[in-house]
């Protein structure tokens, strides 16, 4: 038997990297430039299709606003120093509502979270239930097969 699928959250500073910036380079990127070493375990851990949060951190907006697809397990990169490599996501889609840090904190369903525990750690692990609780947050997203209440029978 395989091993299960596992869900992710990639954080990102949108004045490096937003989702603007990732829609436009034609939904794919290489995700590199992750240090900490946790963060890079976790890298690590991704396997091809395996679904993250798309989070833009920052102090005026923290906030889960797309979902993204892993495309290219992790890789070693050349001249980057020791340690240093990347993983390749590809753009599913935009979350229906942007999901603020500040709703998720104050939700019971998603206590203790990864998210809240190590508020510093860029790439964080994110269980079944949480995963299922931010997209209900956030009206699911584009690409996930799901019908929007807008698009009601004609």
């Amino acid at each position: 038997m395989g091993k299960e699928r596992q869900y992710w959250l990639l954080k990102t500073e949108p004045g490096e990297w937003s989702w603007e910036d990732q829609a436009a380079n034609g939904g794919v990127t290489k995700w590199d430039g992750v240090k900490n070493k946790q963060a890079q375990k976790n890298m690590k851990a991704m396997r091809l299709n395996e679904l993250c949060f798309f989070y833009h951190s920052g102090a005026r907006s923290r906030r889960v606003v797309g979902v993204v697809s892993v495309i290219r397990e992790w890789y070693e990169e050349s001249g980057g120093g020791a340690g240093a490599g990347a993983v390749d996501v590809k753009e599913v889609g935009m979350t229906r509502r942007a999901v603020d840090l500040k709703e998720m904190k104050r939700d019971q369903e998603l206590k203790g979270w990864a998210l809240f525990r190590q508020p510093r750690l860029s790439v964080v692990n994110v269980e079944k239930q949480v995963w299922d609780r931010v997209c209900d947050l956030g009206g699911g997203f584009d690409g996930d097969g799901e019908k929007k209440d807008d698009e009601g029978d004609e």
